[in-house]
């Protein structure tokens, strides 16, 4: 099967996926306790029965629950995800401004954590059972067993507040007026910490998965037969161990793009970085459904399309599973 033939499949497989996920999370949410209008009407200090009457006729939450979900479903289908009553604006343009960020930061804390956790990895399977080998098992465990949030305020507190090497807070210097090179370096600096932050986590995963699949592959019979012929150990690792150990990793790093985007809601809220992740947590406290029905169908469709790209890399790296495709 080719690429394209792979690449159209999956693409209709994500969109019923998608509507599944779309109609699922209408109704979860909905069976929810709490009344957006009553919200919106004690925040303007007039919570009478009449207010709430008028806004929940405003938004359509009068209207009966299947009238609702055709009218989002049809909408979604339409790339309409509502309105968002909290914000005052279409839910399509909060998340179109604030995506970018949320794709830079998981972006690079996915680059970081790939890279180096598979970096590391070889390096640890190479002096297995070393002092080096235990000081990054050691650490590694050490950042797999360290939570996110307690991770990211003592980042805040160490870096930023004690030694005010990094700023801790925002996307970018507020009122500065940076341009062109000085506010990508002004950018660069204030994305430091909670891409660290972030791929700490899944660094240590991807180093622990790299060294046991190395140490695996070492023991097959085709490095056996390169050894006897005569060729290097850096050679053997590079050419040999390393192709076939980074399948594994490849299948992990799919697995767990939807972990990577549901971590960058706890960074986004700690590093107040203005993403799809900080979004939803303030939608979810105002409880503006629209807005937190579209966050959660844009975090899916990032999860499928990701799965998709590691579809497609996995057949590059090996050409078995496109042949017996």
């Amino acid at each position: 099967m080719s690429v394209l033939a792979i690449i159209v499949s999956r693409l209709a497989k994500a969109a019923l996926t998608l509507l599944a996920i779309a109609v699922l999370n209408f109704c979860l949410l909905h069976a929810a306790p709490g009344d957006p209008a009553v919200v919106l009407a004690g925040e303007a200090g007039a919570a009478d029965e009449q207010m709430i009457a008028q806004l929940r006729e405003r938004f359509g939450l009068d209207q009966p629950f299947g009238v609702q979900l055709w009218k989002y479903v049809s909408g979604v289908a339409m790339l309409d995800l509502g309105y968002s009553f909290r914000q005052g604006a279409p839910v399509i343009d909060l998340i179109a401004d604030r995506l970018p960020a949320t794709l830079l930061l998981t972006g690079v804390a996915f680059v970081i954590s790939l890279v180096c956790g598979i970096a590391l990895g070889v390096a640890a399977a190479a002096r297995v059972g070393k002092p080096q080998d235990s000081l990054l098992t050691t650490f590694a465990l050490l950042f797999y067993a360290t939570p996110l949030y307690w991770a990211a305020l003592m980042a805040v507190l160490v870096f930023s507040v004690w030694l005010g090497w990094l700023p801790g807070f925002g996307y970018e210097t507020v009122g500065a007026g940076y341009t062109g090179w000085a506010r990508v370096i002004d950018i660069a600096k204030h994305l430091v910490l909670p891409a660290l932050t972030l791929g700490l986590f899944f660094m240590a995963v991807y180093m622990r998965m790299t060294r046991a699949s190395m140490l695996e592959v070492s023991n097959a019979d085709f490095v056996k037969t390169g050894r006897a012929k005569g060729l290097s150990d850096k050679v053997i690792r590079r050419r040999h161990i390393l192709r076939n150990a980074i399948l594994p990793v490849v299948t992990l790093a799919g697995l767990q793009a939807g972990q990577l985007i549901g971590g960058a809601v706890l960074t986004e809220t700690v590093f107040a970085w203005p993403g799809i992740g900080r979004l939803m947590f303030e939608s979810l406290a105002a409880r503006d459904y629209n807005t937190i029905l579209g966050v959660f169908l844009v975090s899916a469709a990032m999860v499928i399309l990701f799965n998709i790209v590691t579809d497609i890399v996995y057949r590059l790296v090996d050409p078995r599973i496109g042949a017996r495709a």
